[in-house]
């Protein structure tokens, strides 16, 4: 068994239709686009989690 995402064990109970257009659509194909670089995105996903107080999704580095 594979360990679920943050989305699965969220949302996946009651939605779970919501959690595979998030995954396959969000993270597999935005995510992959060429456009941007994945260094760009990163920074953008970065961006995005401070902008939002989201400070308990980004890695601890110590």
């Amino acid at each position: 068994m594979t360990e679920q995402s943050p989305a699965q064990r969220a949302i996946g109970d009651f939605a779970p239709k919501l959690v595979d257009l998030t995954e396959d659509v969000l993270f597999g194909d935005v995510w992959e686009r060429p456009e941007l670089s994945k260094r760009d995105r990163s920074l953008v996903t970065v961006t995005s989690l401070i902008t939002s107080s989201s400070f308990e999704q980004l890695p601890r580095t110590d």
